[in-house]
Parts: structure tokens; C-alpha cells; sequence
């Protein structure tokens, strides 16, 4: 009995290790792919002029990295990019969302909601430039603008989660 009993504690630590191991290894791997792509792209541009894809890429990497100034830096290089390039409106919306994103997080909100708006004055059922912008309203204390963005979201999305969630929150502020 006991034999079998320390078999098993084994066996779960073998499987828990195991487990731990792969997850590791995907972090990893996932954290080398990462970092492979922000060598490629900042020795590319570098040398030579870049796409507006390649500048949003590297922003975005540098949001992830929690790099602001850079990611803005950027997303700058890609709007000016995107002038030289036909693009449609989404991919622009985009470039914008990113950064007001990166303002937002250096609590910039101000121009952090400039950039949401112009992201949806190009592609206007932009839901997440739309939760974005209530996200900075209430940043801001300015809950009743951030109740109205949550309800144009819900209005087109009535699923969404980030703007049900919300939402009820501001409702019942707004209530008190």
C-alpha cells in the first residue's frame, strides 16, 4: 500500500514537473520568436525606410514590452509611412488605437482619447477604439461620457464583456 501510494505521489510530481517544463520551454521559444522579429525589424529600419506594417510591428512589440515612448515613436514612423502607401481606413484605425493605447498608458489620456476618436472616425464599429475611449473617460472622472462609449459598444456588440462589465460598474456609480 504504501509502494503504490508513493507511486503515485510520483507520478503527479512527474506530470506536475512535466507540465511546468513545456510551459517553460513555450515561454521560451514564444520570448525568442519575440525578440528574433524586434532584432530583425530595428536592424531594417535602421538602414532603410520601412513599411507602415513594419513600424506598426515593432510598436507593438514595444507595447508589449511596456516601452511607450518607443512603441509612440513608432506609430508615428507608421502614419507618416502610411502616407506614402495606399491604405484602408482599418489599417490606419489601427495605427491610431495603438497609439492612443500607448499614451493611455503613460496617462496621457487626453491625447490618448484624441487618438481613439480618430481610429473611429475611420472605421466608426471599431468596438475596441470604442472601449478604449471609455476606458480614458473614466480615467478621466468623466463618467458619463464613459457610460455613453460602453452603451455604442453594447449597441453594436451586446455580448461584449469589457463593455457589459463596465458598464453595469458606471450605472450604479451614476446611480449613488
Amino acid at each position: 500500500m504504501d509502494k503504490n501510494l508513493a507511486a503515485v505521489y510520483l507520478l503527479i510530481l512527474l506530470v506536475l514537473l512535466g507540465g511546468t517544463a513545456l510551459a517553460i520551454f513555450r515561454q521560451v521559444f514564444k520570448t525568442r520568436r519575440v525578440e528574433g522579429t524586434l532584432a530583425q525589424l530595428q536592424k531594417k529600419l535602421s538602414q532603410a525606410q520601412g513599411t507602415a506594417e513594419e513600424y506598426y510591428e515593432l510598436g507593438g512589440i514595444y507595447l508589449d514590452k511596456k516601452l511607450y515612448t518607443q512603441a509612440i515613436v513608432n506609430f508615428q514612423k507608421a502614419l507618416k509611412a502610411v502616407e506614402q502607401e495606399e491604405q484602408n481606413p482599418e489599417n490606419l484605425a489601427l495605427i491610431y488605437n495603438g497609439l492612443g493605447y500607448a499614451y493611455f498608458a503613460q496617462e496621457q489620456y487626453d491625447l490618448a482619447i484624441r487618438n481613439y476618436k480618430e481610429a473611429l472616425r475611420l472605421y466608426p464599429s471599431y468596438t475596441t477604439a470604442l472601449n478604449n475611449v471609455g476606458h480614458a473617460y473614466e480615467r478621466k472622472n468623466l463618467t458619463t461620457q464613459a457610460l455613453q462609449a460602453y452603451e455604442q459598444v453594447l449597441e453594436s456588440e451586446p455580448k461584449n464583456s469589457t463593455a457589459k462589465r463596465r458598464a453595469e460598474s458606471l450605472r450604479k456609480r451614476v446611480a449613488t
